[in-house]
């Protein structure tokens, strides 16, 4: 079956870096487009960033354009989230999602998730 598996979440102060990976498996990940996603206690998900099926379009909501950077390794089958200058408010649960060819911020268009790493970043 297909799993998202995301690694790469810890505690993180103001201005610092972390980068988020999302394996996949179980499915033909040139074929899908990824997206990172997250949400903060209480809020809704909210979009992140969105890469498409060769890496060569990206897009950005617009909290994190400047800041983050998505990128992604069909050789690995991996999608990453290179996340700098952090603030408080990036603290969150960030998810990673696969979509069947077509890059979206929408999160209803995504078929396949994974369960989630932990983001804090202390002030």
């Amino acid at each position: 079956q297909v799993q998202l598996v995301e690694s790469g979440g810890g505690l993180v102060q103001t201005g610092g870096s972390l980068r988020l990976s999302c394996a996949a498996s179980g499915l033909t990940f040139s074929s899908y487009a990824l997206g990172w996603f997250r949400q903060a206690p209480g809020k809704e998900r909210e979009f992140v960033a969105s890469i498409n099926v060769s890496g060569g379009r990206t897009f950005y909501g617009d909290s994190v354009k400047g800041r983050f950077t998505i990128s992604r390794d069909n050789a690995k089958n991996t999608v990453y989230l290179q996340m700098n200058n952090l603030k408080p408010e990036d603290t969150a649960i960030y998810y990673c999602g696969a979509r069947y060819y077509g890059v979206s911020a929408s999160l209803s268009d995504y078929n396949y998730w994974g369960q989630g790493t932990q983001v804090t970043v202390s002030s």
